[in-house]
């Protein structure tokens, strides 16, 4: 079993608060815009895991386990995407399937403290940790503050720390330039 999960320190302003970066760095191990995805194989899958704690040295992943894994991580990124005007209903469903492999059990660790642990291996361990991180940022108002970029072809996670929570884009001087130039060029086509 998986020990305690653990953010990798990427050094970025968009970075989300404590565990909750690892739910950031799963939506983007996938990069759009260029196409680059840190999850191309299995091994790739199980080396992004292991790095993060999120399953053990024995845990095996298994065939299926590669597809699984980025249907969840989009299932994701459209329900950031899409949760002010309400998640789509497919990447629900996804979502809503998964916990009936990733469990949850509580055990008492070495202070007599009771934790909430997998009781499952492999990638439902991970699924487990993943969803177990959402349930308490939900819990603690970050959640809600986990953002993906306004930019369709960015779709960047990142995590809002303005002040009223209205940041839209990852990077302003890209993707926030990127959408105003285009409404300048919209606005001035429309103009003429």
């Amino acid at each position: 079993m998986a020990t305690t999960p653990i953010p990798v320190d990427t050094g970025d302003v968009s970075a989300a608060p404590g565990e909750l970066e690892l739910i950031r760095q799963f939506v983007n191990s996938a990069e759009l815009d260029p196409d680059i995805d840190e999850l191309s194989d299995l091994e790739a899958l199980r080396r992004w895991l292991r790095r993060r704690r999120l399953i053990g040295s024995r845990d095996q992943l298994v065939d299926g386990d590669l597809q699984r894994a980025t249907t969840v991580r989009e299932a994701l990124r459209d329900l950031l995407e899409h949760r002010d005007g309400g998640p789509d209903g497919a990447a629900l469903r996804v979502l809503n399937d998964v916990p009936d492999g990733a469990l949850m059990r509580i055990a008492f660790d070495r202070d007599g403290l009771p934790r909430l642990r997998p009781a499952a291996a492999g990638l439902d361990a991970a699924f487990a940790e993943l969803f177990a991180i959402i349930e308490r940022a939900s819990i603690e108002g970050t959640w809600q503050r986990l953002r993906v970029c306004a930019d369709h072809g960015c779709r960047w996670a990142f995590y809002d720390n303005s002040k009223n929570r209205s940041r839209s884009w990852c990077n302003m001087a890209v993707c926030g330039n990127r959408a105003k130039a285009r409404e300048y060029r919209r606005r001035r086509r429309d103009g003429e």
